[in-house]
């Protein structure tokens, strides 16, 4: 989602502060919200830090801002190729992330992401702002979220509120899938938590 030539740290930086300042925040409020320590949300602002994805969806969830509100650029427009070995990884305990776009559409908003989670490994997440949906295209996949747990193979779809704790488990070699998030209109800065848009269907 960044600009060709930028890096995620360097994105991150200036949207991290705009956001903040725009609410209002200081860095010690910021760090009690996102249980992130003040000297590493300093070293982030100042394009030093090394943020992951732990780190991105944190933020996000402390800011009730997407994700694409810290990691995004520029609007593309007209024809769009994002090629694979010139964007950057955003990585987390299991999972590497490549951010594609973010497309804007009748009040709403989608991030698209080429997902891979590594063999063995798992990737927990506290929740955050949107509705996260996962297409396995290759590999097995186990999802769990809140208290409900569901397999996926390749070509097969979930969909849930992604403020709901959730976890993703590669369970026979590495998975690669595609993630859409979707934030709708009422889920922007200062606005109360709406009802979950989805419900979670699981065998």
């Amino acid at each position: 989602m960044s600009a060709a030539g930028e890096s995620v740290r360097d994105v991150l930086a200036g949207n991290l502060r705009r956001a903040r300042l725009e609410l209002g925040l200081s860095l010690s409020e910021l760090s009690r919200r996102s249980k992130i320590g003040k000297a590493t949300l300093s070293q982030l602002e100042a394009g030093a830090g090394n943020p992951t994805i732990e780190t991105v969806f944190s933020l996000s969830r402390a800011l009730e801002i997407p994700i694409s509100d810290l990691l995004d650029n520029q609007e593309p427009s007209g024809v769009t190729v994002v090629r694979a070995a010139e964007v950057e990884v955003l990585r987390g305990e299991g999972v590497d992330l490549r951010p594609l776009r973010g497309i804007a559409s009748g009040g709403a908003m989608f991030e698209v992401y080429d997902q891979q989670v590594r063999a063995g490994r798992r990737q927990d997440s506290l929740g955050h702002v949107g509705t996260e949906h996962t297409i396995v295209q290759t590999g097995r996949l186990a999802v769990r979220v809140d208290d409900r747990d569901v397999e996926l193979g390749p070509g097969d779809y979930v969909s849930f509120d992604a403020r709901l704790p959730h976890s993703y488990v590669a369970l026979e070699g590495n998975v690669r899938s595609v993630l859409l998030l979707q934030y709708d209109a009422d889920q922007r800065l200062h606005s109360a938590p709406a009802e979950p848009p989805h419900r979670f269907d699981g065998p």
